[in-house]
């Protein structure tokens, strides 16, 4: 069974732009997260998904593998079913290229988890730091039921309170990007010609298999996770980087 790990990565981020390409003490953003997923899965199995030539450039300079994908993907996950067009394996890995931090086990565990449930898709998700707010609208929050199984995910601060000072920073996971997926779920996904109406609402790209009715199951991995969703995030992940660097 040939499991791959995908970064999908596009220069033109409303939010952040060139983003891939941000140097996190010294080191662009981008190849720290290969490098992540080298550790996991091998370099032989780690690719970088991109319509950016600069991105490709970048990526190619480190040794590592490129496909180009184009410009009309409306997620990342998008981009990993265009990639798997053009690359064949079992199990595909979309590994978001913005989170720098990733313990490389976390992937291994999330494909593990994938084995034994082939046909569910497969995504992590962890508790909060102290840093950080449930109310930032840049993390996605996550209610499961008893099986870990997704029952929704919301840029709100779910699950709600009625007395909001009981809600706790323990009460809330947070969705953490790796996913594992099939290619059977990839081209459901790949194959719809818009977001879903709640995907667009929401903002968060998973809650289209909602739609399709494909079971997605939650996988708890390491709370230590801090993805750069804006510029300002930057220097607390460097911070991080440093300290781990210096250790």
């Amino acid at each position: 069974m040939r499991t791959v790990g995908v970064i999908p990565a596009r220069y033109k981020s409303s939010r952040f732009p060139g983003k891939p390409l941000i140097r996190l003490n010294g080191i662009p953003m981008i190849i720290r997260v290969a490098q992540i997923v080298e550790k996991a899965l091998g370099k032989e199995n780690t690719y970088v998904a991109t319509d950016d030539i600069q991105i490709k450039n970048l990526v190619e300079s480190y040794g590592f593998n490129i496909v180009m994908t184009s410009e009309n993907c409306l997620t990342g996950t998008d981009r990993v079913f265009e990639f798997s067009n053009k690359i064949d394996a079992d199990i595909y890995v979309n590994i978001q290229g913005d989170e720098p931090l990733l313990d490389y086990n976390e992937i291994i565990k999330v494909v593990k988890v994938k084995e034994k449930n082939y046909d569910y898709v497969v995504n992590g998700m962890c508790g909060f730091t102290e840093d950080e707010n449930p109310n930032n609208i840049n993390i996605p929050k996550v209610i499961v039921n008893k099986k870990n199984e997704l029952i929704y995910m919301s840029r709100l601060p779910i699950p709600g309170s009625k007395t909001v000072d009981l809600a706790e920073k323990k009460d809330f996971k947070k969705q953490v990007c790796i996913y594992a997926f099939n290619k059977k779920e990839l081209e459901a996904f790949g194959t719809q010609t818009k977001k879903s109406e709640i995907e667009k609402h929401e903002d968060i790209e998973i809650l289209r298999f909602f739609d399709l009715n494909i079971p997605v199951l939650m996988v708890e991995t390491d709370e230590s996770s801090l993805a750069v969703d804006v510029i300002e995030d930057v220097a607390k992940v460097e911070e991080v980087l440093q300290k781990i660097e210096n250790s």
